[in-house]
């Protein structure tokens, strides 16, 4: 009798009352750092999961920009909190793996959960970044680019410059900048999104030369920076002048430049591949896309370029013991990183998004499929990633340093300076060193031991 009593009013409420026996999904908490359009089609990869099976519920949740994802992140697993998966940009991944018991490896999740992912089909790249030196992998990969360059054909043919070949090296694009300031019909030839990332740390990877010692930081904590040397001075000095001379615009940190390539504001924008659903959407001109150019002359280059995007990364709920989390969440995280892991969905996510298959399957299923025939330069952030032979040097296997975030800040301010006419990029490159070393000392000592 009770309990026809709350079965009826629980439905007089409009209240779906579950069915006996029947218990709430287990809900995983999943935080991210994509706004939209992208934020939408990574949601849709947990509804798409949920929709698989009735004992898991993911709940994604976007929480700002990578940065502001991080900083929340670290904020939540203190106040015990913490989300169970949360998406991390490349440069948290030295911190993230300092941050001792806050994560759970996820080599470590899969041996206790008995769930299996073959990461030998990953890309040497994307598995080479998220991996341990005896390649036991510490996060997900997930939604991961590399910086390429996105040009205006129109303004190309407005400007007399063949539109269907972008310039393979600096010294070709600084014969061109020229034509398009004076013909081009944009508000400036060429801007750049994510400075570092585009002009300092793939521009040292694909010219085989070292960001840091120690493999860039993959050989220990004691790594330096080496980003004070002639080539990175030669580029960065062009970009200043380029500058002064309006031929290049700074558009900001981080991704702050981007509009102005879909608003056709700017004929070149170098960015991630990530970037191609929004100029798909808003861009209202002929456009295409390239590998990143390199200096003619310099010894190996051009070899692979390094990636960019995000991993995600399985967090304890906070520091109380066991942290906080139960067999059954952690189990239904390898369920949701197995999904994520199948070839067909990974290849949908690339196709819908730009950012790069991270599966060498995921990339067969997409070229099966017709999509690099449909869609012209969609292979071009591939083939750059596998420049080279795919061999990968430890100057372009990636970045592993701890603060990172905060080096890449150090070299954005010193920048700035350079860019309003304070300083010149040499003297810029030095500052940024003696800052940035300062930062990996400070790191060292905190996690040494």
């Amino acid at each position: 009798m009770h309990r026809r009593t709350l079965l009826t009013g629980a439905m007089s409420l409009g209240v779906a009352a579950p069915a006996l026996g029947q218990t709430q999904p287990i809900e995983i908490q999943f935080w991210h750092g994509l706004a939209q359009p992208l934020g939408g089609m990574l949601e849709k990869r947990a509804t798409d999961f949920n929709a698989t099976q009735t004992k898991y519920r993911v709940v994604p949740t976007f929480r700002g920009s990578y940065p502001e994802t991080m900083v929340a992140a670290i904020a939540a697993f203190r106040a015990n909190n913490a989300p169970h998966i949360v998406q991390m940009f490349e440069v948290g991944t030295g911190t993230m793996m300092g941050a001792g018991r806050a994560v759970k490896p996820v080599h470590e999740l899969l041996s206790e959960t008995g769930v299996q992912i073959d990461f030998n089909d990953y890309l040497p790249g994307v598995r080479g970044y998220y991996s341990l030196s005896d390649g036991r992998m510490m996060s997900m990969p997930f939604n991961s680019s590399t910086t390429i360059v996105w040009y205006n054909k129109d303004a190309f043919r407005r400007a007399g410059v063949d539109p269907d070949k972008f310039p393979e090296t600096w010294q070709g694009v600084a014969e061109i900048l020229p034509k398009l300031k004076a013909g081009g019909g944009t508000a400036v030839p060429m801007s750049t999104a994510w400075l570092t990332w585009a002009q300092i740390e793939n521009f040292s990877a694909i010219h085989d030369i070292p960001l840091a010692t120690l493999a860039n930081g993959f050989g220990g904590l004691g790594t330096e920076l080496r980003i004070n040397n002639p080539l990175v001075q030669r580029h960065m000095q062009a970009l200043v002048d380029w500058q002064k001379d309006g031929s290049f615009r700074y558009g900001g940190r981080n991704n702050a430049g981007e509009p102005a390539f879909p608003n056709g504001e700017a004929a070149i924008m170098f960015t991630s591949s990530g970037f191609r659903a929004r100029v798909q959407r808003e861009a209202r001109f002929d456009w295409g896309v390239a590998m990143l150019p390199y200096y003619q002359g310099t010894p190996n280059a051009p070899i692979n370029s390094i990636i960019g995007g995000a991993s995600l990364w399985v967090m304890n709920k906070g520091p109380a013991a066991g942290g906080g989390r139960s067999r059954d969440e952690f189990q239904g995280v390898a369920e949701f990183f197995k999904y994520l892991s199948n070839p067909e969905v990974d290849a949908q996510w690339h196709m819908d998004t730009g950012y790069v298959p991270v599966r060498r399957a995921s990339y067969a299923i997409a070229r099966e499929k017709g999509f690099y025939r449909d869609n012209p330069g969609a292979d071009v952030p591939i083939e750059q990633l596998l420049r080279g032979g795919g061999t990968l040097t430890d100057n372009s296997r990636g970045i592993r340093l701890g603060g990172f975030v905060e080096i890449r800040t150090i070299m954005e301010e010193e920048f700035e300076r350079a860019f309003q006419g304070q300083q010149n990029a040499q003297q810029a490159l030095a500052n940024a060193t003696t800052r940035g070393n300062q930062v990996l000392r400070n790191f060292e000592r905190a996690n040494r031991g």
